[in-house]
């Protein structure tokens, strides 16, 4: 029998009178917490020094937090994460025009109209990969422009040996393109743990996209080897991170992708004053490493400030840009298919 509970509590409430919920998933070890408003992981709770406990995810303590803010914190992106150049595409001969929401040119996340900022339904699963919450919701055909009524279908789970899966599913009416993922900021310091610069990131990636000016990219898989963007072996995040600008905001290609529905690991995380290490696979193609370099001076959990480079992202995802790349993997999702996809989390501490 599994030891990992599953317990629902109220979060608040919108300003319709509609109830949000949070759920909060533990194996007696470590714990997080999840929200149906944004299909948001609120908190990932694990065991510290003298019996604490210490919070590894940003975001906020109560539901006013997320509801007042467009930064992701722990939510799933949808319909397509990411950026699309210009804010369009073409697919089946058909162009859609999509919300410019990123610096006027592109569409980021899914354009104004965020999965981020929906209710989701909720209910308390068990799989091979544990227990834990499903939600699910129908993005109509138009939402964001996109075509298609897509049933999508998050479920987020943990186990007794302290690995957060998280699998997604999705189906369509009309073809579309989809890129589901999780834009979790985490500091295995705490989420009050100030920069990240000195946690060791080593990631199975040998190459990175190349962008223009726009951040799109051009189509070119570039060797990271001899430049900033190398972590084939681990090195600490802060180590090259003057010299790529504001901070990393890159999308990688995994050397060895899934071939199978099982997830790959590709990358490890160390914190080196805690020790505490974090694992990641995943049957993705890519993952956007992402330095938080937007985040200074938000408040968060507990009022805590939040500073630049104050978190970190790996976000398992299709490659941005991907319905107007034939070169790039598929993205496209067409009826009688299911975009299934996992992406687990494993923490040592």
């Amino acid at each position: 029998m599994s030891a990992v509970s599953v317990k629902k509590n109220k979060f608040g409430l919108l300003s319709d009178g509609t109830k949000v919920h949070l759920f909060t998933v533990s194996n007696g070890k470590m714990s997080f917490s999840c929200s149906d408003y944004g299909c948001t992981v609120t908190s990932i709770v694990l065991p510290a020094k003298g019996g604490s406990q210490v919070d590894v995810l940003l975001g906020y303590s109560s539901l006013e937090g997320f509801l007042n803010s467009d930064l992701c914190f722990g939510t799933v992106v949808g319909r397509f994460a990411n950026r699309i150049g210009n804010a369009s595409f073409t697919l089946d001969g058909i162009r859609y025009q999509l919300d410019k929401n990123d610096a006027g040119i592109n569409t980021l996340h899914g354009g104004f109209d965020r999965y981020e900022k929906k209710m989701w339904k909720a209910k308390k699963v068990s799989s091979r990969f544990g227990k834990g919450v499903r939600f699910t919701r129908l993005s109509p055909d138009g939402e964001q422009g996109f075509p298609g009524n897509v049933n999508i279908s998050v479920s987020y789970y943990l186990n007794e040996s302290n690995t957060i899966t998280m699998e997604y599913h999705a189906s369509t009416d009309k073809a579309t393109p989809l890129n589901l993922t999780n834009h979790a900021y985490f500091n295995l310091k705490g989420y009050n743990g100030g920069d990240i610069s000195s946690h060791l990131l080593s990631m199975d990636c040998g190459h990175y996209l190349e962008v223009d000016k726009n951040l799109i990219p051009t189509g070119t898989l570039v060797p990271v080897t001899d430049t900033p963007y190398d972590f084939t072996k681990a090195k600490a995040m802060g180590k090259d991170i003057d010299s790529v600008g504001y901070g990393y905001d890159n999308c990688y290609v995994l050397s060895h992708p899934a071939t199978t529905e099982e997830p790959v690991l590709f990358a490890s995380v160390t914190e080196p004053e805690s020790g505490r290490k974090m694992h990641v696979s995943t049957t993705m193609p890519g993952v956007q490493f992402y330095t938080a370099n937007w985040i200074d001076g938000e408040k968060g959990k507990q009022g805590v400030s939040y500073v630049k480079h104050g978190a970190f992202c790996l976000e398992t995802q299709a490659f941005p840009d991907s319905p107007n790349k034939a070169s790039f993997p598929n993205c496209i999702l067409r009826p009688g298919q299911d975009a299934h996809t996992v992406t687990q989390y494993s923490f040592e501490f």
